[in-house]
């Protein structure tokens, strides 16, 4: 007899249908076709003892099964479920009437339980799309996949619960899930506020103004003056998801296995911290069989890596590409996935070596060149991405100790989000430009006119800074975020002046010579 059940393959963070087609002849054998790998193999003794544990078996004859199309590879072992119930179906173990109208998906354990499966909403989102009327896999992601609506989503915890459903014995309950209430529920939910933060008044300015333009920021400065600190808390001002937004995010980190199983929707924007010992393959993607990297995972939220020259120089020059394009395709022989990868680059890094050059109380004990080769550590082309350096200087003791909380980070939120609402207006006849950080050379002529004075202000600060030509876009557009923040059409002096000051690595004096 022949039976079809329905599973699905990732690819990227996009969902294939494959039909797995059960045929039990007339024979001993098993064989299992349509491009598995091994762990797909495997099923059949993970499936063995999970039958025989509810009295169930894998009939003596010859098992046939192919899982089509052939030409998509099939890895891990959320196909053990829908297998399972093929072979039970076409032995006639169990009734095969309803089989067509279900998707599923989920690992067995030996003693039968249904163990959590990765992508659960892109395979949600798919097989809504290919007009099944329900979904049943493990209960640990079931909320997850109950995101989408007009689909019937089953969680269950046993295959006996599954051979029950189809032969009519018991009903499944319908997991329902309040999605605007569990997009709003953990929206303004964050572990780290600027209001904790003493002093350091001007970096938060910046902070601010990289928010409201989507702006790489680098924070350079000593050991212990709390550039860690302040990057944790960007995500704390930047404007809340959108509901789509949070639904991308969410297939990125449910393809990924990171999705907790009390929170099926990823509501607050991500921050990812790698630590310096990553590889380049970790950071953007990859694998024999490719897996989102922390650029993906950082997709709509920020990327932050912190002593930025401790980082293999491979690894970082792997960023540039994916902090243009906003996205990263990987290829292999017989697979190529594409992940999005649209995030907020933060960096931080000691100004030298021993981590005092420019310190206002302690004395750089770098030998001469010292700190230019430090720098160099970091390439000309990633920095020429950044558009903000700033330095961050040690806080006072008096600062330290008062009682008095900063500003919090929901007030400045609220001017952050007053800023991209101007941005959005903006840009809204370009599909592609959605910040003042994306702005191309022909945008920028039109958004970003400098009156003659403006001109001159910016020529003199170039020649007596020494600013590098790579500066001169980076302080236009950041020039322009800040009259947003301002509430300002035309870009002032006072704006540029401001922009001017945060470029700190592009002046002549910096590093004894220019970073090159």
């Amino acid at each position: 007899m022949l039976v079809k059940t329905f599973g699905s393959a990732i690819q990227g963070i996009i969902a294939t249908i494959v039909t797995i087609e059960v045929s039990v002849e007339q024979g001993i054998n098993f064989l299992l076709v349509g491009l598995p790998d091994s762990s797909v193999r495997e099923s059949q003794q993970r499936i063995s003892s999970a039958l025989q544990n509810y009295g169930y078996r894998i009939p003596g004859k010859k098992v046939v099964i192919n899982m089509a199309p052939a030409d998509t590879r099939k890895e891990g072992s959320a196909y053990d479920l829908p297998l399972a119930i093929g072979i039970l179906a076409a032995s006639q173990q169990m009734n095969a009437d309803r089989l067509s109208d279900y998707l599923i998906m989920g690992e067995l354990s030996l003693d039968g339980s249904v163990k959590a499966i990765k992508g659960a909403l892109s395979i949600a989102i798919e097989a809504k799309k290919q007009g099944f009327k329900g979904f049943i896999l493990p209960k640990v992601n079931a909320q997850e996949a109950a995101i989408v609506d007009g689909l019937e989503v089953y969680g269950v915890d046993t295959i006996l619960e599954v051979i029950n459903f189809f032969n009519g014995i018991s009903g499944l309950e319908q997991i329902k899930v309040d999605v605007s209430g569990e997009f709003l529920k953990g929206l303004d939910t964050y572990e780290y506020d600027f209001a904790e933060v003493k002093g350091q008044e001007n970096i938060k300015r910046a902070m601010e103004i990289a928010a409201a333009g989507s702006h790489n920021i680098l924070l350079i400065g000593a050991p212990g003056s709390g550039k860690t600190m302040l990057a944790k808390r960007l995500p704390s001002i930047l404007p809340p998801l959108t509901l789509s937004e949070a639904l991308e995010t969410t297939k990125i980190h449910s393809v990924a296995g990171l999705m907790s199983n009390n929170t099926p929707l990823v509501s607050v924007r991500p921050f990812r911290n790698p630590h310096h010992t990553i590889s380049d393959t970790a950071l953007v993607g990859g694998g024999v069989y490719p897996q989102p990297g922390e650029i993906s995972l950082a997709h709509n939220g920020v990327l932050f890596l912190d002593e930025l020259p401790e980082f293999k120089r491979n690894v970082l020059e792997v960023l540039r590409q994916p902090m243009e394009s906003r996205n990263i395709t990987i290829s292999r022989t017989k697979q190529t996935s594409e992940y999005p990868a649209n995030f907020m680059f933060v960096a931080a890094m000691n100004p030298c070596a021993c981590g005092f050059y420019n310190h206002p109380e302690k004395k750089c004990t770098c030998a001469p060149g010292a700190v230019n080769k430090y720098l160099n550590k970091v390439s000309g082309p990633l920095l020429d991405r950044i558009d903000i350096h700033i330095e961050v200087v040690p806080v006072p003791f008096k600062e330290l100790s008062e009682s008095r909380a900063g500003e919090q980070s929901r007030v400045i939120r609220q001017r952050v989000i007053a800023a991209r609402q101007i941005q959005q207006e903006r840009f809204k006849d370009f599909a592609d430009i959605h910040s003042n950080s994306r702005m191309t050379p022909k945008t920028m002529e039109e958004f970003c006119h400098l009156e003659p004075s403006g001109l001159e202000l910016l020529k003199r600060a170039m020649e007596k800074l020494g600013l590098s030509a790579r500066a001169y876009n980076r302080i236009l557009k950041v020039s322009r975020t800040i009259a947003d923040l301002d509430g300002k059409a035309n870009i002032e002096n006072s704006h540029l002046s401001e922009a001017i000051n945060y470029r700190s690595l592009d002046r002549d004096s910096w590093g004894e010579t220019r970073l090159r």
